[in-house]
């Protein structure tokens, strides 16, 4: 699946428009962009959201995640996906919530980590790709050391942290389930300028059953 990668209303609007975009993921900086409140944010999300719409949990200890994922859920609703951070921390309350919630485990910058996410419960591991890359030296790398060891789990690989259409198909190949993008990827994904090029050579030399 692709998911939009936004909590600007304006921007989930036009994704859901494409037909093709199935869900939102957010996170705490593109809520902290957003000039809305949080939970009024998430509130008219869920609303125009077409499938599932994550939420990154922020805080810092179990009782308090735990508490801030319920409320989540009661904003949400059963699109929800939670996105708990790849910690000690994360993985405990990933345990104790995802057989009731499902749960994303995100940040995942080691198979290892997958591993854990997987028998934690988690429906999703989340790679950042392009930041794995500059920290690590290859983000595809990870994405299919990732695959490798989640091929016989539910668990599945959503791909973020990608900064080109190329890059994209690349992480695909590599064993990603479903990405995420922000919406200047989602249009470059869409358009190509030979596709531009040939669809205005039949235009020009075509017609069509309405006489165009």
């Amino acid at each position: 699946m692709i998911y939009l990668d936004s909590a600007f209303i304006e921007e989930v609007e036009s994704a859901v428009a494409m037909g093709w975009v199935k869900g939102v993921t957010t996170n705490p900086t593109l809520l902290n962009k957003v000039n809305l409140s949080p939970e009024v944010c998430l509130k008219q999300l869920t609303a125009i959201c077409p499938g599932e719409l994550y939420y990154q949990l922020c805080a810092r200890d179990f009782p308090g995640m735990v508490a801030e994922a319920s409320k989540a859920r009661e904003i949400i609703g059963d699109k929800i996906v939670l996105k708990i951070p790849a910690t000690e921390l994360g993985f405990r309350v990933t345990a104790h919530l995802s057989s009731s919630i499902n749960c994303s485990v995100t940040a995942i910058y080691s198979p290892a980590q997958a591993a854990i996410a997987s028998e934690a419960g988690a429906k999703y591991a989340i790679a950042y790709v392009n930041r794995a890359t500059r920290l690590l030296g290859d983000g595809l790398a990870l994405v299919r050391e990732m695959s490798e060891i989640l091929k016989d789990s539910k668990t599945e690989i959503l791909a973020a942290s990608l900064k080109s259409p190329e890059e994209v198909a690349a992480t695909l190949q590599a064993g990603a389930d479903h990405l995420t993008v922000p919406m200047s990827i989602l249009n470059a994904m869409a358009t190509h300028e030979l596709s531009e090029k040939t669809v205005a050579e039949f235009t020009t030399n075509g017609i069509g059953i309405t006489g165009y």
